[in-house]
């Protein structure tokens, strides 16, 4: 009989997750300083302290994983959902190099993560592209997930218009741009013959971001503002479908995948307070959603504590329940 793994093996790419959380929330704390004043800004600076603080620990986890169990990570990057989170790690260092730029760190700081971020979301994003054109594409995989590492290249313009590569920044939108539709009628086709077990049902939300940072990138590229309004309207129709999925998120019970919702809701909250800026009348809907980002993100930082504390978080994962509809695709 193998001995039982130790926790540390199941420290696997979707524990970044949460440093999309507390990024995308600092980033949204960031945006409402110019109707919230000050104090909005210091809650950005100690959301940003937050996500680093995370990161650095997840980081730190995740070397010392790869030391000891080397297995461990050809077994994520071979799993059909854990796959797409691998790219949660570039996410985290662009995402934080936007956060670096927004507080005013050091130029070296933010210029630094971003470009270590945007080369490896280039090698994730050829990685997996390579295994769709090699055929390795089974069906369940196709979860919102895979908006991480194809449509999140379009996070890179949050940092790199304002550190002066918008060039660069164009062409990352570009191949988010142009996946996000791909992605999408991917998924549909997929829901409609197998739905998603309900302990993934929190990753609907990741649906709402490609909308919400395309109309951030877009505005920060120089998109004319009825972009944004575009923009703000096809995440608004996502979140209201996503948050139908409520009910199947509560009966699977906590879990990392519940992190899939947070960077979404912070993202979107975002983009309602840019948006305000040119219309009052969004002010007081963007101040509500940041609010209900900042409580979303705060439980789940508080679930994921006791959870680590309880040991039924760094496990192995329950087996999910797969619902086949008539004539579905046979499973690879």
């Amino acid at each position: 009989m193998s001995e039982p793994r130790s926790a540390l093996y199941f420290l696997g790419p979707q524990w970044f997750a949460p440093v999309m959380g507390w990024c995308g929330l600092t980033l949204a704390w960031h945006r409402a300083g110019s109707m919230l004043g000050e104090p909005a800004h210091r809650l950005a600076q100690g959301c940003g302290a937050i996500a680093a603080l995370i990161f650095c620990a997840v980081l730190a986890g995740a070397l010392l994983r790869l030391v000891r169990h080397p297995d461990a990570l050809p077994e994520d990057l071979a799993h059909p959902v854990r796959q797409g989170f691998a790219a949660a790690f570039p996410v985290s260092f662009i995402l934080l190099g936007a956060v670096a730029v927004a507080l005013d760190l050091p130029a070296w700081a933010g210029r630094s993560l971003w470009a270590i971020g945007l080369a490896l979301q280039l090698t994730v994003t050829t990685w997996l592209i390579s295994r769709w054109m090699r055929g390795q594409l089974p069906w369940a995989s196709l979860t919102p997930v895979l908006y991480i590492p194809i449509v999140g290249n379009i996070l890179v313009p949050l940092a790199g218009v304002p550190l002066g590569h918008a060039e660069l920044s164009w062409a990352f939108f570009g191949i988010g741009a142009f996946f996000w539709p791909v992605v999408t009628a991917m998924l549909l086709v997929r829901q409609a013959q197998q739905p998603l077990p309900d302990r993934l049902a929190p990753s609907w939300f990741i649906t709402v971001a490609p909308p919400s940072v395309a109309g951030a990138s877009g505005l920060a590229l120089g998109a004319p503002a009825p972009l944004a309004f575009a923009a703000l309207g096809v995440a608004s129709l996502l979140l209201l479908a996503s948050a139908t999925r409520v009910p199947a998120m509560l009966r699977s019970g906590f879990g990392m995948p519940a992190w899939a919702a947070s960077f979404p809701l912070a993202a979107f909250a975002a983009l309602l307070l840019r948006t305000a800026a040119d219309t009052p009348a969004l002010q007081l809907p963007g101040v509500a959603m940041l609010a209900v980002s900042s409580l979303v993100i705060a439980g789940l930082t508080l679930a994921t504590l006791k959870g680590l504390r309880a040991g039924t978080l760094l496990a192995p994962e329950p087996v999910a329940t797969l619902t086949v509809q008539p004539n579905a695709p046979p499973a690879r």
